[in-house]
């Protein structure tokens, strides 16, 4: 019994040292890079289906190259079709290269990925286990889910490629969130973020290569984009919410915000700044919820509105600060995107754009129902000993 727990003591030693100095590394190796304010065609899609429909559709009309980089893609029938069209387009003679987590990709088997390079798609896992920190580096995910399709076209948000995304999993159905096609000036900043990936990953530097960028002409939509690692997103929400005077909406999955983001928002709402909140009231995750509990009752109690959405499940990534600036991309409200997770966001500075947001987020709201303070209060040791636990692990969830 000494020796088994001599051992455990020695394994959490060793995961904490590895995980504070690999930690440390990655904050002093990573270079802070934001795209400078640009004009592009924005349009937005809230779900799954008609997403879909239009990005393969558009995989389909490509003419030189494919960059695709998910978090999640699975084993089912749409995954599936979206594996076809890329062997047959890299057949075509189009580049295709496709970048996916190792993670959050796990079954996407081996037969696929040698069909896939059969048929001439270049392809690609991030999160690989690196020396010397190796339960740091089992972290450390690329949650960009970003597409760039003959340099003018690109996609960004938070949708993957699954059946639960299209509304075919009756659990979480329908699937609610957020992904922007964009068009104009900034797609060569979007199409760099993912050959830097590429160059990590796959191990070929293709920055060089002029003929992967065009000169687009400008849209209507003034906005920027900002990739983040290794907590550079703190600061930005921090920034952001210092500046907001009047409001502040927050559209998320799981909001489990840093401390220090935290005590930004409730000094927020003690300066008069209203503070809305949307989660799901359904979770897809264990323990994010429970998670989330213990910051949404402070906020309740300092004022803030929270709102539960019931119309299936929420995984919208937004934030609005004072009508003015809109945040959509593929970072939750939480510590493993503000300091694990390869993200990337697009801050929207267009008041005509915000407001064509604003009506999606309101139609959220009227299938939302306010959560009260009484709902989070009820004595219930059940979900008091789930938040313990999820509190004690939160970073990680």
């Amino acid at each position: 019994m000494k020796v088994l727990l001599g051992i455990i003591i020695i394994i959490l030693i060793w995961i904490f040292c590895d995980f504070l100095l690999g930690r440390k590394k990655h904050m002093r190796i990573a270079r802070k890079e934001e795209s400078t304010f640009l004009y592009g065609s924005l349009d937005i899609f809230p779900h799954g289906p008609e997403l879909m429909a239009d990005f393969f559709n558009e995989l389909k009309q490509a003419k030189a190259h494919i960059h695709v980089l998910f978090y999640i893609v699975k084993k089912d029938q749409i995954s599936k079709e979206f594996l076809s069209i890329l062997k047959k387009k890299a057949q075509e003679g189009v580049q295709v290269r496709l970048l996916l987590s190792r993670l959050g990709s796990h079954k996407v088997s081996r037969d696929t990925i040698s069909a896939l390079k059969e048929a001439g798609v270049e392809f690609a896992f991030s999160n690989r286990l690196r020396f010397p920190f190796l339960f740091y580096s089992s972290q450390v995910r690329n949650h960009r889910k970003i597409t760039i399709i003959d340099g003018t076209i690109a996609y960004l948000g938070g949708f993957n490629v699954a059946k639960e995304y299209v509304d075919q999993d009756p659990k979480l159905s329908p699937w609610r969130d957020y992904h922007l096609k964009i068009s104009g000036e900034s797609v060569p900043f979007i199409q760099r973020v993912f050959l830097k990936d590429w160059k990590e990953y796959g191990g070929v530097d293709l920055l060089g290569d002029d003929a992967l960028f065009s000169k687009n002409a400008p849209g209507d939509f003034l906005h920027q984009l900002i990739p983040t690692e290794a907590g550079q997103l703190e600061e930005i929400f921090v920034e952001r919410i210092k500046a907001a005077k009047t409001s502040i909406l927050i559209g998320t999955p799981y909001f489990i915000p840093s401390k220090r983001v935290f005590a930004t928002l409730l000094e927020a709402i003690h300066r008069g700044v209203r503070l809305r909140v949307i989660v799901p009231a359904k979770s897809d995750h264990i323990l994010v919820q429970e998670a989330s509990f213990p910051y949404l009752r402070r906020l309740l109690i300092a004022g803030a509105e929270v709102f539960e959405f019931k119309n299936g499940f929420y995984h919208a990534k937004t934030c609005i600060f004072d009508e003015k600036i809109c945040d959509i991309g593929t970072a939750n409200f939480d510590k493993r995107s503000i300091f694990l997770n390869k993200e990337i966001n697009c801050y929207i500075h267009d008041p005509k754009y915000i407001s064509r947001v604003e009506d999606i987020i309101n139609k959220d709201l009227l299938d939302s129902k306010p959560l009260l303070l009484a709902d989070l209060t009820k004595p219930n040791f059940f979900r008091s000993f789930k938040e313990s636990i999820a509190g004690a692990i939160s970073l990680f969830l």
